[in-house]
């Protein structure tokens, strides 16, 4: 189903090719009302289970959401979600159907395609870069109210790709307490800031643990690093999520934690986190949430 990923085409026939590409994402996006990319400087601050929660929690207040795994050598979202099946193409054999995680959320991941989920993908850019353009062209989201995308940490090709591609993409930013985290967030905002990409806030995630023994909160990473850069930078800091490891055994599991059912840990900072997003998309409609297409996708 993934197709001629060696490099963009060439002559007469890659013309065509750019110009049906361009069309069919020009439809896809026209019925996708928001498209959230969740961003990181570095890995293992925890983005994928923001944008997993994130997904989960907008599809669960009834919005047609998409969750989108851009990460094309360590896809996470699968595993979190606890997803077996694979991604079929359609008859027509044009456009790839993206799994139903349930009735208000569809889920396309790199390893929904694969057929060994251990098998690395030893690609170089062109590779990648061809394969983000047919995920946004070619998966078939039907109409959307949300697109929410994991992209790998740092500022290659993927999240690149994602923002020369869909003008009025905004970001959501993660990041954890300590300064080794903070210098590459510093970087995503740059990255953000030099692509013109609205950012909506900065997330800190791991911002305490609770002591089985006490009940007291425990700054394992730091303390007040996330919301001393957001106020650096003039971005909204959207909150604090404590270490969980009731969460993070359930993703392991493939079994997501349900908000309405937790009263403490992780899960009511991520469903503030969710509403926050809610919020904001109603509260006003900026001019740069109405989605256009770069010419040179």
């Amino acid at each position: 189903m993934i197709r001629q990923f060696s490099g963009e085409e060439t002559g007469t026939q890659g013309d065509m090719e750019r110009l049906q590409r361009r069309e069919r994402l020009e439809h896809n996006l026209a019925d996708i009302g928001m498209t959230i990319m969740v961003l990181s400087g570095k890995g293992g601050v925890g983005k994928s289970t923001i944008a997993a929660n994130l997904a989960l929690g907008l599809a669960a207040n009834g919005y047609r959401v998409g969750l989108l795994d851009m990460d094309i050598h360590g896809p996470s979202i699968p595993r979190i979600l606890g997803i077996q099946g694979h991604s079929e193409g359609t008859a027509e054999g044009h456009m790839i159907m993206p799994l139903d995680y349930n009735p208000n959320l569809k889920v396309m991941s790199i390893e929904t395609m694969l057929r060994d989920r251990d098998a690395s993908l030893i690609w170089r850019g062109p590779m990648k870069i061809r394969a983000i353009k047919q995920f946004l062209a070619d998966v078939l989201w039907g109409k959307l109210d949300y697109l929410v995308i994991d992209s790998p940490p740092g500022t290659g090709d993927e999240p690149l790709t994602i923002a020369q591609t869909i003008e009025g993409a905004t970001a959501l930013i993660v990041t954890t307490p300590q300064e080794l985290a903070l210098a590459d967030v510093r970087k995503a905002i740059d990255f953000c800031h030099r692509l013109d990409m609205p950012i909506l806030g900065l997330v800190e995630n791991f911002s305490s643990q609770i002591c089985p023994h006490c009940g007291k909160p425990i700054k394992v990473f730091g303390q007040g690093g996330g919301k001393i850069t957001a106020k650096r930078y003039g971005l909204r800091f959207l909150g604090e999520i404590p270490w969980d490891d009731r969460l993070l055994a359930a993703e392991d599991a493939g079994l997501p934690m349900e908000a309405e059912n937790d009263e403490k840990g992780a899960m009511p900072a991520l469903h503030a986190l969710t509403q926050q997003i809610i919020k904001d998309r109603f509260k006003s409609k900026p001019e740069w949430l109405n989605h256009r297409v770069w010419v040179g996708i």
